[in-house]
């Protein structure tokens, strides 16, 4: 679990650098993410990574339901002294909502952006690489398609928050000397990554429509 989710927080990273090019002038960056797009799909290296990627994804979903299910089987006594409310974040104890939520938007991603690519029909631009970004654009100029993505990462950043100190602790990185600059770096990871991707649908949203 902690192996595959960080796996996804450094794949994250690299899929943000590459959809900020989505923040240049329209000309520029339909040339620029037009083209990363084909970088993605026609490179045997990163299609090698991408099915890591598939595979990172399928087990870090299944080892949360693995989990989930362990977790319920042990809730079967319960405690005289119960407070977790009060010793435990809200994100901790609804990771497995906060996964759904991200489950659900990951079939709805791929289905409008990766299968359109791989398997529709798109037109191409001036350099002959497959307009994805056409099909970006007209989909964050839906009012109720970009309040679905903001919602969806907000869930990704409490889950990410949560995830990147737990993975910590699994891999016994989490010691008290150095505790402090791991939930430093795991606030500013989590609210980089967060906000970064809830910029990009908002500027293109307000830019191309008003």
């Amino acid at each position: 679990m902690a192996t595959s989710g960080l796996f996804l927080c450094f794949f994250l990273i690299i899929h943000l650098l590459g959809n900020l090019q989505l923040l240049s002038p329209p000309a520029v960056a339909r040339e620029q993410f037009n083209w990363y797009s084909h970088l993605l799909s026609g490179n045997i290296l990163i299609k090698i990574i991408s099915y890591v990627l598939y595979l990172s994804i399928i087990a870090h979903a299944v080892y949360a339901l693995i989990i989930t299910r362990v977790n319920i089987k042990a809730q079967g006594s319960k405690y005289v002294y119960d407070k977790r409310g009060k010793v435990s974040s809200w994100n901790s104890r609804n990771m497995g909502v906060l996964g759904t939520i991200i489950l659900i938007f990951l079939v709805i991603h791929f289905k409008d952006y990766w299968y359109i690519y791989k398997f529709g029909n798109l037109p191409l631009d001036v350099k002959g690489n497959k307009d994805l970004y056409s099909i970006v654009v007209s989909s964050f100029q839906q009012g109720w398609y970009v309040i679905l993505y903001e919602l969806s990462f907000i869930a990704l950043g409490f889950h990410l928050l949560h995830g990147f100190f737990s993975a910590a602790r699994t891999l016994g990185l989490y010691h008290r000397k150095y505790a402090a600059a791991i939930r430093v770096v795991g606030w500013i990871y989590s609210l980089a990554i967060t906000l970064g991707f809830m910029l990009i649908p908002i500027f293109i949203y307000f830019n191309l429509n008003f």
